[in-house]
């Protein structure tokens, strides 16, 4: 077995492309966390309901649903490097759209617009990243989830100091940042060859759910995600924090993501087993949700829980990730597509669920019920384990 040196030195090895979408990877990723920060604020400078606000993680995630089936068969027509930087720039576009906008109606409408570019970037990225890297696709994936982890983090900041200006101001940023991306893929990532000789079809993600690993780690996702856009999309509103606090405390949130995703999750897998681990961390973040649930009125608790919660989500992203690229005899894209497929659709329902729920009971059973999906999925995980038990004799992808 390598030491644990020499895998970080393998991790940090990588051709000058792979650190290119990386740092696309980076930036793209700051603009989910640009905007968590200054979603009170627009719920009160535009006279929205809570659960007007939280559509505009629900139409973002709904069209990126969608628009995962298609990415492979873009990118098997305009090549790997062309379909990221199309992604970059609808991002670029639709992110300073919505700073311009002046209804809640045109800026979820528009949100719907980034997920389309966001769709076609992450997919294509995480595949890029693996395909380019010298240092295996566990190194690779590492390498991918922290830069999201990365992105994450910083974004809260920067979304608090300048949503603090105006709750324009980050949609402007995320526009200027994906203009930078733009720019440094283009000079950074070579010119492809050529562009794939075998064309991907439409049907491909649909053809590789027949495969019930992916199917299930799909389903699960779709689940599990309940509850991290619970969190993502209305602790904002019961911390009773401004934009400046809600961005730390997202930065916490975001850095214990990016920590775990590289130093813990590797050693849960060796240690313990992909499957396994993965279930631990679900339960133990479904145990934190259930804890705001209880103690929502609490600031402190709720805080404390949103950072927390960090560390399970970064450990479980790189682990499910990792099932996901050895579930299947397909393209990694194709895995990639029909699994974040169904991961976005559980991202696009809790957001405006969350918000409905606290409108027609109160602001607990938001958290309560996303900490019941995510309990589910690890029920869901433990009723098909025999589906994926042909990853943990292979070691992941370790």
């Amino acid at each position: 077995m390598e030491s644990e040196s020499a895998v970080r030195g393998h991790l940090l090895k990588q051709p000058k492309a792979v650190w290119a979408v990386g740092f696309a990877c980076v930036i793209a990723f700051m603009g989910i966390g640009l905007v968590d920060p200054i979603l009170p604020a627009i719920a009160e400078q535009m006279n929205a309901s809570h659960s007007e606000v939280t559509l505009l993680f629900t139409s973002y995630n709904l069209v990126m649903a969608f628009a995962m089936l298609i990415t492979g068969a873009i990118s098997s027509r305009l090549g790997m490097k062309w379909t990221l930087l199309s992604g970059i720039l609808i991002i670029a576009i639709f992110a300073t759209l919505g700073g311009a906008s002046d209804s809640i109606e045109s800026l979820v409408g528009l949100r719907g617009g980034w997920g389309l570019g966001n769709a076609l970037f992450v997919a294509t990225a995480l595949s890029a990243i693996v395909s380019l890297s010298t240092a295996g696709t566990a190194q690779a994936i590492i390498l991918y989830e922290a830069a999201i982890g990365l992105g994450i983090s910083v974004g809260p900041l920067l979304g608090g100091e300048l949503g603090a200006i105006s709750w324009r101001h980050p949609f402007f940023g995320v526009g200027a940042l994906m203009i930078i991306a733009f720019i440094s893929l283009s000079i950074m990532m070579p010119k492809p060859k050529q562009v794939a000789k075998v064309k991907t079809s439409l049907l491909d993600p649909f053809r590789a759910l027949k495969y019930r690993g992916l199917l299930v780690l799909g389903i699960t996702a779709l689940l599990y995600n309940f509850g991290f856009f619970t969190l993502l999309a209305y602790s904002p509103f019961v911390m009773h924090l401004d934009e400046h606090g809600l961005g730390y405390v997202f930065l916490g949130w975001g850095l214990m993501l990016a920590f775990t995703s590289v130093f813990v999750a590797p050693w849960l897998q060796r240690r313990f087993g992909t499957i396994a681990s993965m279930c631990a961390m679900l339960i133990l973040f479904a145990l934190t949700l259930a804890a705001m649930g209880i103690w929502t009125a609490n600031k402190p608790v709720v805080i404390v829980a949103v950072i927390i919660a960090g560390a399970f989500l970064g450990n479980n992203n790189t682990l499910i990730t990792t099932a996901v690229m050895q579930a299947a005899p397909v393209e990694r894209s194709t895995a990639s597509a029909a699994y974040s497929f169904l991961r976005f659709l559980g991202g696009a329902v809790a957001p405006w669920l969350a918000g409905k729920l606290a409108e027609w009971y109160n602001p607990h059973v938001p958290f309560i019920v996303g900490g019941a999906f995510v309990l589910l999925s690890v029920l869901f995980v433990i009723a098909n384990r025999k589906h994926l038990a042909h990853i943990d004799r292979t070691g992941g992808a370790h």
